[in-house]
């Protein structure tokens, strides 16, 4: 929690990860004690709407759209970058930090996921995806697997499911809102 000293990402470089099935939330498949879920939308048609999503989904536009702020140690596309959300005020915030560990970055799917490191209110993997799909639609898809895994998360129980979904609904609206320009 960032109660006046917020998190330094370049300092969780060597943190592990708070869990082990890293990858498995591109694949759609829930690791056993985890809960799943996944949220689709059409965003747009065609291969320039395609490239406006990815650019957006690459620029963290969707974490940012949610009200998030955002440092990184580097860009979304290379798996290994510490991210470090945050939300709520600046200075009085709650930090929210992630690694990159999967990153598609040339076809007719692209995205990444991050993993949940220490301090996470969660522990899991969240995957950002677009597809152009043969129609040409463009299809924006948030795949997740997660357990709560601090005490305040937990205590908050639905509270903190309902974030979660909020979250979901704010990254899709910042796409839709990127892709439109």
């Amino acid at each position: 929690m960032a109660l006046l000293v917020a998190a330094d990402p370049a300092r969780l470089l060597a943190a592990p990860l708070t869990y082990d099935a890293v990858g498995t939330a591109c694949t759609g498949r829930v690791p056993a004690g985890f809960r799943g879920a996944r949220h689709s939308a059409v965003v747009g048609s065609g291969r320039a709407d395609f490239e406006r999503a990815v650019a957006a989904v690459f620029d963290w536009r969707a974490q940012r759209g949610a009200g998030l702020r955002v440092r990184a140690t580097g860009p979304s596309r290379a798996p290994g970058t510490v991210v470090v959300l945050t939300a709520g005020l600046p200075r009085l915030g709650y930090d929210i930090p992630c690694r990159v560990v999967w990153a598609r970055t040339e076809g007719d799917e692209r995205g990444f996921a991050y993993g949940t490191l220490p301090g996470h209110p969660e522990s899991g993997e969240e995957c950002f995806l677009v597809r152009l799909t043969p129609a040409g639609d463009v299809v924006y898809e948030i795949r997740v697997f997660f357990r709560l895994a601090s005490p305040l998360a937990r205590l908050g129980g639905p509270v903190s499911l309902l974030a979660q979904r909020l979250a979901t609904h704010r990254y899709v609206t910042a796409i839709r809102r990127a892709v439109r320009g």
